[in-house]
């Protein structure tokens, strides 16, 4: 299926939606977003959704138009901050644990980030999406992880090194499959912080 709406039913109108669970439609946007791993963007389609979901193609198309409308739905669905709960008093051992929980979900949001690769480069809405989805909400949660390190004085606010973390972290998960090592897991990730993240903000 393309992207373009011409390619199945015609489109309905929002208020002849058909009504589905919310759990229900999470599973659709599980198994949209799986086939985009599995497959790649390109080579999704309603029929193959459908078909593991075990609903009718007409069903989903009354709830998303086109392709682009059903995975930008099923990528903001993800939306939520997953790191928003660390806090354990010092910012050596939160960085820690935003690696363990970074390194949990990079392979699948690592395989992804790749399978939409050429795709946001064409959609402006899909590559929204995606960064608020998976980028900004973690971003923000690790800003504030670092924010709480200068308030209890324990990394100076004027420390460069303060801005490029983020950076570093989320940079270095994309980066290690691509230097054919795998996948950036828990294990690596705080090695990665002790090394080379706490030396640059003058922590152990």
């Amino acid at each position: 299926m393309t992207s373009q709406a011409a390619d199945g039913p015609e489109p309905v109108t929002a208020s002849r939606r058909s009504k589905i669970t919310p759990e229900r439609e999470q599973e659709f946007f599980d198994a949209v977003l799986e086939q985009v791993r599995e497959c790649g963007y390109e080579a999704v389609t309603m029929e193959g959704v459908a078909a593991s979901t075990r609903c009718s193609k007409s069903t989903l198309y009354r709830q998303w138009r086109t392709k682009p409308q059903f995975v930008v739905a099923a990528l903001r669905s993800r939306s939520s901050k997953r790191l928003g709960g660390i806090d354990t008093g010092s910012l050596a051992d939160d960085l820690r644990e935003a690696a363990r929980a970074i390194g949990r979900w990079s392979s699948t949001d690592t395989k992804l980030l790749q399978a939409l690769g050429h795709a946001v480069t064409q959609d402006a809405e899909l590559a929204k999406a995606l960064r608020e989805a998976l980028v900004y909400p973690e971003v923000e949660a690790l800003r504030e992880i670092l924010r709480r390190g200068v308030e209890r004085g324990e990394v100076p606010a004027d420390n460069p090194a303060l801005e490029f973390i983020p950076a570093q972290m989320f940079g270095i998960v994309r980066a290690r499959p691509v230097l054919g090592e795998g996948y950036a897991d828990p294990d690596y990730l705080v090695g990665f912080v002790d090394a080379a993240v706490l030396p640059a903000l003058g922590l152990t």
